[in-house]
């Protein structure tokens, strides 16, 4: 690896006067991530399942669903394992090489930013389904989403890639692509409550008679339905971004004030925060999105019946 990486390496490693008053911290991580490796894993095989056999989610909504699933699911797999790892190195005064250290990180790097920015794409998706109207299926198609995932987790291998040559410019370029995508999914989700707002305000204006044509018609259904998946996405969105800004905020610190013991401590909780993230959006969605709830409960009643049957 370059001297590069080994620098950035050499800034965020423990000092060895700095372990003892990071032990705690370390215990504290590595048993929080243990069991969020656990319940990432098996939430999300869950939820994939169920997304898979939900057939009234919209294909485009569906495939950026199961996109954030199969993140979360890495994050489960490899990127906790991996930093539990790494925490129990450092605990113990050992320095893990340049190329182990990229290799622990890049899962966590690609998995985190996959997550990331489906989350973004997620949002945008929602609004154009409530701003396009009639026109979402004509502009927003199966295709062109899979390609917009295709071409996130290409983003995303291509970044992680990178950060072992050149980490500094990879960092910053992802610190400010990570600022701008709040900014904009924050937008982009005041914009959504705006746009439900002005419906629900046209939905009462309407007379009794004229309401009763529009309910026949379908249009109150399918908006109560889409104001549903909006705000049970509108969660998610809650969620990722109180996991992830601290993480955003912890980079800036280590620019600002350098490796200081207070931000070494922040950072490595800003990654399990990160993680907690993956182990989060499946109880989201069983909680609020009805159809995928329902497969769920269908996946634990099957789970639970052929349970029951090998004991009897």
């Amino acid at each position: 690896m370059t001297k590069t990486t080994c620098d950035i390496l050499l800034q965020i490693a423990p000092a060895i006067s700095d372990v003892e008053d990071l032990q705690s911290t370390y215990i504290v991580n590595c048993v929080f991530n243990s069991f969020l490796s656990y319940t990432a894993t098996m939430l999300n095989i869950v939820t994939i399942y169920a997304i898979r056999k939900t057939s009234s989610l919209p294909k485009p909504l569906k495939t950026l669903l199961l996109s954030l699933a199969v993140s979360d699911l890495g994050v489960g797999l490899l990127s906790e394992p991996f930093y539990i790892w790494l925490l129990v190195r450092w605990s113990r005064l050992i320095l893990p090489s340049c190329t182990a250290f990229n290799a622990i990180f890049f899962p966590v790097r690609l998995f985190a930013t996959t997550s990331y920015l489906t989350v973004v794409a997620i949002s945008m998706e929602r609004f154009l389904a409530i701003h396009l109207h009639l026109r979402y299926q004509e502009l927003v198609t199966h295709k062109r989403v899979v390609a917009v995932v295709i071409s996130i987790w290409i983003f995303s291998l291509f970044t992680s890639s990178m950060h072992f040559s050149h980490p500094r410019i990879v960092s910053a370029i992802c610190l400010f692509i990570g600022v701008a995508c709040i900014l904009a999914t924050t937008f982009i989700s005041w914009k959504i409550y705006l746009v439900l707002r002005r419906h629900k305000d046209q939905i009462q204006a309407l007379q009794p008679q004229e309401a009763q044509q529009a309910a026949q018609n379908g249009n109150v259904v399918n908006f109560a339905s889409l104001k549903k998946s909006v705000v049970g996405l509108f969660h998610v969105y809650l969620v990722f971004l109180i996991c992830y800004l601290p993480r955003f905020i912890i980079l800036a610190a280590r620019v600002i004030q350098g490796p200081h013991l207070t931000v070494m401590k922040s950072s490595i909780y800003s990654w399990t925060l990160v993680f907690l993230n993956s182990s989060l959006n499946p109880v989201i969605y069983c909680w609020k999105m009805r159809h995928i709830r329902h497969a769920i409960m269908d996946i634990l009643r099957n789970i639970a019946h052929r349970y029951r049957t090998c004991q009897g």
